[in-house]
């Protein structure tokens, strides 16, 4: 894609009424492109905005991101009054901390509708739109926990290691369509993402996981001490953007980066492990 220089860029952000997707509308607004925001709650979002936003190129849409047809209405909305798109950000989600036997069924859904099913219905809209006209870019905003996993993050893990994937293969779906697709993997972000606010807890524990108790507390705890400046983090995914061209993944965060190099070198002692019993399986070579 070629970020358009000619007039100002039509964004459709999605989950934007606080943390990243929140300081991303605002520099956007402030750069001067158009941005459609969808949230759960325009109120809550023109609130966190505040008075001095220039609401002439904003939209924020109420969207239910797990409804289909709400998804595809916001999007035609989008074209209609800004003539056209040009970046989608799947930002949308929330963390769920807990181990994997207290995790209800419920709370599978609700997690993996909105981080892989919302996403999906984003994309089944916007993507004829950036099809047909040959260009666009998809930024899907990831974790370092989509290339990795920790105990007590399993839900959340699960759905941004589908997004990895998804997003992988989409890449080289729309790549002859003139369409990029960044993912991006922040780290530990100063949001509110760690507060009781944002988080979810499941609905009952268990005495058999104290690591997990002891885990969530220190998570808690880490609330205004991460290490990640979310404006410095929302220029860096606009710089990506404009600029084009780079990898398919975007990591954001000394830490976010220190996790995915343990995890390499993790993957790489395990094929190493395993380079001489792998073949066992194949059927014997034709003589």
């Amino acid at each position: 894609m070629t970020f358009p220089t000619d007039r100002p860029a039509i964004w459709f952000v999605t989950g934007t009424s606080r943390g990243l997707g929140l300081e991303l509308v605002r520099q956007l607004l402030e750069r001067g492109d158009r941005v459609a925001a969808t949230t759960r709650s325009t109120d809550r979002l023109l609130t966190a905005l505040g008075d001095g936003v220039d609401t002439t190129r904003f939209s924020p849409l109420t969207v239910d991101l797990r409804n289909e047809g709400q998804v595809k209405q916001a999007v035609r909305e989008t074209t209609e009054r800004f003539g056209g798109l040009d970046v989608v950000v799947n930002n949308a989600g929330y963390g769920f901390l807990a181990a994997v036997e207290e995790t209800g069924d419920r709370e599978v859904r609700d997690m993996l509708d909105v981080q892989v099913v919302g996403v999906w219905n984003v994309l089944r809209a916007a993507l004829p739109v950036l099809r047909e006209q040959r260009g666009g870019h998809v930024v899907n905003v990831s974790s370092v926990l989509g290339l990795t996993a920790v105990p007590g993050w399993a839900l959340y893990c699960a759905g941004k290691f589908a997004l990895e994937g998804l997003s992988e293969a989409l890449a080289a779906e729309v790549a002859d369509f003139g369409v990029d697709v960044t993912i991006v993997e922040p780290g530990y972000f100063r949001t509110d993402f760690l507060t009781q606010d944002s988080l979810v807890l499941p609905a009952g524990i268990t005495e058999h996981y104290p690591a997990v108790r002891d885990m969530v507390g220190d998570h808690l705890k880490l609330q205004g001490g991460q290490l990640g400046d979310p404006v410095l983090g929302a220029a860096s995914i606009i710089d990506r953007v404009v600029s084009g061209g780079g990898p398919l993944r975007q990591l954001l965060g000394s830490d976010s980066h220190a996790y995915a190099t343990a995890k390499v070198q993790a993957l790489l002692t395990n094929l190493d492990a395993t380079a001489d019993t792998a073949p066992v399986t194949d059927f014997p070579a034709a003589v």
